[in-house]
């Protein structure tokens, strides 16, 4: 009996070992299909280039179907992005927009709008998909923490203000509150009604 339970396991063990070996994980062939199907989406990390697309194509057009984007939108996206800059120019996305002889264009041919400016500017191209997927929202503009630091900093540095605006912050840049903006007397005495404690001596 011992036997048969024996055979009986060992035929079960090479199945199941069978099976895998017959069926083997294609892990680089699933990255190499995923690879290639962000590139075509045109997805570039953090976020998805034809999400963005379809985002900034219904910026300011309420009956847009997220499938084309005007001259107008690609400015503010780029913009936002920051993409155009010195480097490239509001006239640049222009000239380059209008070879396309339609005043919206499509996602692809919108790829191909940015393959043929990043191509004469000689600015790389995935670069320029990575700003854009990653501007956040149409119309919603990232700060940066140093930014920030540097806004509060300057608002809060006493040097840069006078008269009665100086004693709105103590010497560490910190707001007094209600202290610095109004003179209060002090309430505190011996007896009720006696006020401006410490104060006797000196006017008499």
């Amino acid at each position: 009996m011992f036997t048969h339970v024996a055979i009986y396991r060992g035929v079960t063990m090479s199945k199941e070992e069978n099976a895998k070996e017959a069926s083997p994980v294609p892990t680089v062939e699933m990255a190499a299909m995923a690879l290639e199907e962000n590139v075509k989406n045109g997805s570039t990390g953090k976020a998805s280039f034809r999400e963005a697309f379809k985002a900034f194509s219904k910026f300011g057009d309420t009956k847009s179907d997220g499938k084309h984007v005007t001259l107008s939108q690609s400015d503010k996206w780029m913009k936002q992005a920051k993409v155009i800059d010195k480097k490239i120019t509001t006239t640049d996305t222009a000239i380059h927009f209008k070879k396309l002889k339609s005043l919206k264009v499509s996602f692809e041919d919108y790829n191909k709008f940015l393959e043929d400016l990043a191509k004469t500017k000689g600015a790389n191209l995935e670069e320029i998909k990575s700003k854009m997927s990653n501007c956040g929202q149409p119309g919603v503009q990232q700060l940066t923490a140093g930014k920030a630091s540097a806004t509060v900093n300057r608002l809060t540095d006493t040097s840069k203000y006078t008269g009665s605006h100086r004693e709105r912050f103590d010497e560490s840049g910190k707001g007094k509150g209600i202290a610095g903006r109004k003179d209060t007397s002090d309430a505190s005495g011996y007896v009720t009604g006696y006020q401006h404690k410490d104060t006797y001596s000196k006017t008499h």
